[in-house]
């Protein structure tokens, strides 16, 4: 099992946001994770993704409790991709730059320039995209660069915290095919939270949906007439 998560539990001062969360992924599963908007989903992600503690349960990446990890080397197994690509990468640094980083943290090695070519190629963007700054690149090619940097590294679990969202429907559609196809060629256990039924059907093996602030097995039926508005 690549991710184990266990009787989570997340307070915001005395409002329970998450309560008693629960569920595993397996390698080159995607689990999809829906539900409204505020409603805890990129708030799980963030406690799976070490950026905010939980108040109570486990995590287990790759059979090791990362529940109060400290420092970063469970990132080597564990990558992330944000609802905004150009806010999750340094303007001061070229794409390229940024897709370089964790392979020097992680992985090491020569010819980092032909790798970061390599995996820009990988995601569909030309080689010369390694030079540009998030800000000279559109939404869709940032979150390209993105995912690019995200397997990098060869991890094996990758979070998607509203991937999507803010792309127009063309390029989102291309992004889950491009986030599909990947983890399958690499074996990646994928972690798809989003408020997007219809995206999920396209991508994910399994769906759950988050609501009053536990996961259940999805009503597909009533989830669609409840939220018909946000999908």
């Amino acid at each position: 099992m690549i991710l184990e998560v266990k009787r989570i539990r997340k307070f915001f001062g005395k409002r329970l946001v998450l309560d008693d969360v629960s569920f595993a992924v397996e390698a080159g599963e995607c689990l999809g994770i829906v539900g409204l908007s505020g409603g805890g989903k990129s708030t799980l992600a963030r406690i799976i993704a070490r950026l905010i503690p939980c108040d109570g349960g486990q995590i287990f990446l790759c059979g090791e409790d990362i529940t109060h990890a400290t420092g970063n080397a469970f990132y080597r197994n564990m990558q992330m991709i944000f609802q905004s690509p150009e806010d999750s990468f340094d303007p001061r640094r070229t794409l390229g730059a940024s897709i370089a980083e964790p392979i020097k943290n992680f992985v090491g090695g020569d010819n980092l320039r032909g790798r970061v070519e390599e995996l820009l190629a990988e995601v569909g963007l030309p080689a010369d995209y390694a030079e540009r700054y998030p800000r000279e690149v559109s939404g869709g090619e940032c979150q390209r660069a993105a995912i690019a940097r995200a397997v990098s590294v060869a991890p094996r679990l990758l979070i998607c915290d509203e991937a999507t969202s803010a792309l127009d429907v063309t390029i989102a559609a291309q992004i889950v095919k491009l986030i599909k196809r990947l983890c399958a060629e690499k074996n990646i256990a994928c972690l798809f939270i989003t408020h997007d039924l219809l995206t999920l059907k396209k991508l994910a093996d399994r769906v759950l949906v988050l609501e009053d602030e536990r996961l259940k097995a999805l009503d597909e039926s009533n989830f669609l007439e409840s939220n018909a508005s946000l999908l």
